[in-house]
C-alpha cells in the first residue's frame, strides 16, 4: 500500500486573616476575611486525536509521473497519469495477505494493475509487480475460481501469458471475490498473494470512463 496526561497545578488557599484580640466580637463585625483563590480550573486534557487509519498505499510513480486518483472503490483504486504526454488509466490493489516459503522474507510494496493504454490500443491488461526479483526463465501464475493463467515475468513484474485470455480472465475478476498470485524469487522464496476483488467492476468503470 500517527495519552498524555495532563498536570494539573493547584494554587494553594491563603490562610484567613485572624480578628484583633482585642477588639470584642460584639462590639463589631468580623472583619471580611480575604477572599480565598480561586484554585486553578483544571484545564481538560486536549482529546486526542483519533489515529489515522492506515492510508492505503500510494500508487507508485508511472514513467516518473505520479498518478492522480480518479476514486477508491473498495480494495481498489482508479488512477490516471500521462507519462511522456500519453494517457494511461489502471485499477490497482495490494495483497490482502501474502506468504513466503521460507517465511518472513522480506519484499519491497506488491502490487496487481489492470492498465489501459489508449495510445498504444491497450484494454483491461493484467500485470502484477511482485515486490522481489522473479527467478529468471520462470512462469508465475493467477488462479481464480479454479482456473488457472500463467504469467510471463521480468526483473519484479509479471504479465498474462497469453493475452488473448485477458478479456475473459477480466470478466471474471469482475465477478469473483479474490485471486492468488504465485510465483518464485531469484533465491528460490516461494510467494503466495491474495488480491481480494471487491470494488474492481466499479474501478474498472471508473478508468474506461477516463481511458476511452
Amino acid at each position: 500500500m500517527i495519552a498524555t496526561a495532563a498536570v494539573l497545578v493547584v494554587a494553594p488557599a491563603a490562610h484567613a486573616q485572624q480578628a484583633p484580640a482585642a477588639q470584642p466580637k460584639t462590639a463589631q463585625s468580623a472583619k471580611p476575611q480575604p477572599a480565598k483563590p480561586q484554585a486553578a480550573k483544571p484545564r481538560a486534557a486536549k482529546p486526542q486525536a483519533a489515529k489515522p487509519q492506515t492510508a492505503k498505499p500510494a500508487a507508485p510513480a508511472i514513467g516518473g509521473v505520479q498518478p492522480v486518483l480518479l476514486g477508491q472503490f473498495g480494495d481498489w483504486g482508479a488512477y490516471t497519469a500521462s507519462p511522456g504526454g500519453r494517457k494511461v488509466c489502471f485499477a490497482l490493489a495490494k495483497p490482502k495477505t501474502s506468504q513466503t516459503n521460507p517465511p518472513n522474507r522480506p519484499r519491497d510494496p506488491i502490487y496487481m494493475f489492470i492498465s489501459s493504454r489508449p495510445a498504444e490500443k491497450v484494454k483491461d491488461e493484467v500485470s502484477v509487480v511482485i515486490g522481489y526479483g522473479f527467478k529468471p526463465n520462470t512462469d508465475a501464475s493467477l488462479e481464480i475460481g479454479g482456473a488457472q493463467y500463467a504469467m510471463y515475468t521480468q526483473a519484479d513484474g509479471a504479465w498474462i501469458k497469453n493475452a488473448a485470455e485477458e478479456p475473459r480472465l477480466v470478466e471474471t475478476m469482475r465477478k469473483s471475490n479474490d485471486l492468488t498470485v504465485k510465483g518464485t524469487s531469484a533465491r528460490g522464496t516461494g510467494t503466495i498473494d491474495v488480491f481480494s476483488l471487491k470494488g474492481l467492476d466499479q474501478a474498472l468503470n471508473r478508468v474506461g470512463q477516463e481511458c476511452k
